[in-house]
């Protein structure tokens, strides 16, 4: 009974550090984004997870965050007063246009709530959680464009700089990990993963979830 419970920790290690080995790359190291706890990488990754909250390919949205820096369109206050057309325009030369118009006004609008009531800076945000995570999802899902998922988006990957999040494996992590036969449980999967970052175990199992062929190609 043992040896079988030590092979199947061996199969469940070995597929996870292939899986983060080949798919550990977060969604805000894709974008280029240095994440940092200071207020414009933070910003930055608040876009991005709005992004890709929408129904579009991961590539796509995280080729429209990039277009949106390269425009200028680096912090809130930048963003707030930043012309409609000038995001829209961003948002497409990204490949983003299904939801170009609605998502460069919910940009817009996420903007002035974030300048006018965190001061631009979202440590506020995390200072008024008071490290609570569920006090911190919620208040996240106040910024226009930001629902449940893209609350979750923005804590998984948060998580490598604001310590107290750690770990956040959400429901689509443990699809992505039932998908590769990997417990569901998020501390086993901690202790799977060893010494890897939380964001970086939370991405590949992300990227397992949302692709077929990232899962057959570690198991």
């Amino acid at each position: 009974m043992n040896a079988a419970r030590d092979s199947g920790g061996s199969r469940e290690s070995r597929v996870l550090h292939e899986l983060i080995d080949a798919h550990g790359e977060t969604f805000a190291e894709e974008a280029g984004i240095t994440l940092k706890d200071t207020p414009q990488p933070l910003y930055r990754l608040l876009v991005l997870s709005v992004l890709l909250s929408a129904r579009i390919r991961g590539s796509v949205a995280v080729a429209a965050a990039r277009e949106l820096y390269d425009a200028g369109l680096r912090d809130a206050r930048g963003m707030a007063g930043s012309d409609w057309q000038d995001r829209v325009d961003a948002l497409g030369r990204g490949g983003y246009r299904r939801y170009d118009e609605r998502t460069a006004t919910q940009l817009g609008d996420g903007a002035e709530l974030v300048a006018e009531r965190w001061g631009g800076d979202l440590r506020r945000l995390r200072r008024e959680a008071d490290g609570d995570v569920s006090t911190l999802r919620e208040l996240l899902q106040e910024v226009p464009g930001l629902g449940p998922a893209g609350a979750d988006i923005f804590l998984r990957e948060v998580q490598h700089v604001w310590p107290e999040v750690a770990p956040y494996l959400d429901a689509k992590t443990l699809s992505g990990a039932e998908r590769l036969g990997l417990p569901k449980d998020p501390g086993r999967l901690v202790e799977l993963a060893g010494d890897t970052e939380p964001d970086t175990l939370a991405a590949a199992l992300v990227r397992a979830a949302l692709d077929k062929k990232v899962a057959e190609s570690v198991t």
